[in-house]
């Protein structure tokens, strides 16, 4: 029994991190492998420039599309995968080297995991997380100016030319593709109440196949 891949996506600011990180806390440890697209951007200096020079890291050509998927395949054929984190230019914060284990259930998350045909082609389930675009600019404000350093002057214009024009072209389409779509307006207890008993039996029938594999 193959492992159960689901991709997660949305607007950034929509609660994927959130939202996944709380799902895997229903789960016991090697239940759940997440790998993230915010480990596979390529360098600062390889990055894109608009009118302006600013760097626009919100581009489908931002990310390492080969590694990723490399990575992703490597997992699905149960080989373990190490990346090194992605800090996004906070000098205050030391990369960590990450170990992806293979796991009965496997979480791609990513602003571009739809739009990825090679990546969209291994999924299983198809989850999009939406929010209201005010509420999404106030969690983008929060976690730049927080967890990646970035001035707040620096945030809004970036959203503004960047992560809206992204979000219209490249991830807004798809949720006409998406299995199940989790409005995350106010909370998402309902719908990650919803995916965990779907998993949750997803993982007994692993369970059982594995265990049944063995006593042969």
């Amino acid at each position: 029994m193959k492992p159960f891949v689901i991709g997660i996506t949305g607007g950034s600011g929509s609660g994927k991190t959130s939202f996944i990180r709380q799902l895997k806390s229903r789960f016991q440890e090697g239940d759940i492998c997440v790998i993230s697209q915010d480990d596979y951007y390529h360098p600062r200096h390889e990055q894109a420039t608009d009118e302006q020079g600013i760097h626009n890291f919100d581009l489908p050509k931002s990310i390492d599309k080969k590694a990723f998927v490399k990575d992703l395949k490597h997992l699905l054929e149960g080989q373990i995968v190490t990346r090194e984190e992605y800090t996004f230019n906070n000098e205050e914060a030391m990369p960590r080297t990450l170990t992806f284990h293979p796991a009965p259930i496997i979480i791609v998350e990513g602003i571009f995991v739809l739009h990825f045909k090679k990546v969209r082609k291994l999924l299983n389930l198809k989850l999009f997380l939406h929010a209201k675009e005010n509420l999404k600019v106030i969690r983008r404000i929060r976690r730049d100016q927080i967890e990646r350093n970035y001035p707040l002057d620096d945030v809004l214009y970036r959203y503004q030319h960047h992560v809206l024009p992204t979000f219209e072209r490249y991830i807004q389409p798809y949720m006409d593709e998406a299995d199940m779509i989790i409005n995350n307006n106010h909370h998402f207890e309902m719908g990650l109440e919803v995916l965990r008993g779907f998993l949750h039996d997803r993982i007994q029938q692993w369970q059982a196949a594995h265990g049944n594999i063995m006593e042969q």
